[in-house]
């Protein structure tokens, strides 16, 4: 699935906050925090199958009220915060809809299977031939 960045926007909820970190006064007169709400289970932007999956692979994401929280304070401006958080989440929600390759079982072949066998031998005489005998007659 392709998400749209404006499509996703539409349906977002933002929380403001002052911030603490780097910014001197700024930070303690300018609300720059961002905390990024975004109702999974309303959306109609995904079926119920990209729910499930959603729910499931960002289960520690959800807050109390069932929504996905991403929050950024990171930079001085509250919209690099707001663009930053927004890349967020939709790099967590492409990463939970990835669904990973089928691994095909193979087997290993007479090939490799003989010379492991023949490895095996080879060090097997070497360290024979390193053994002393004590036959003292």
């Amino acid at each position: 699935m392709n998400l749209n960045k404006a499509e996703l926007q539409r349906e977002l909820i933002y929380k403001t906050s002052r911030s603490g970190g780097k910014g001197g006064q700024n930070v303690n007169k300018v609300s720059t925090k961002v905390e990024l709400l975004f109702p999974v289970n309303d959306s109609p932007l995904f079926n119920e199958d990209e729910k499930q999956l959603i729910n499931e692979k960002l289960q520690s994401r959800f807050n109390k009220d069932g929504f996905i929280q991403v929050i950024c304070d990171e930079e001085r401006s509250q919209l690099l915060n707001k663009e930053i958080a927004l890349n967020r989440l939709l790099q967590l929600l492409t990463n939970a809809l990835r669904k990973p390759k089928a691994r095909k079982p193979t087997k290993i072949s007479k090939a490799a299977k003989q010379a492991r066998l023949d490895n095996k031998k080879a060090q097997s005489t070497k360290k024979a031939g390193r053994r002393q005998s004590f036959d003292f007659n």
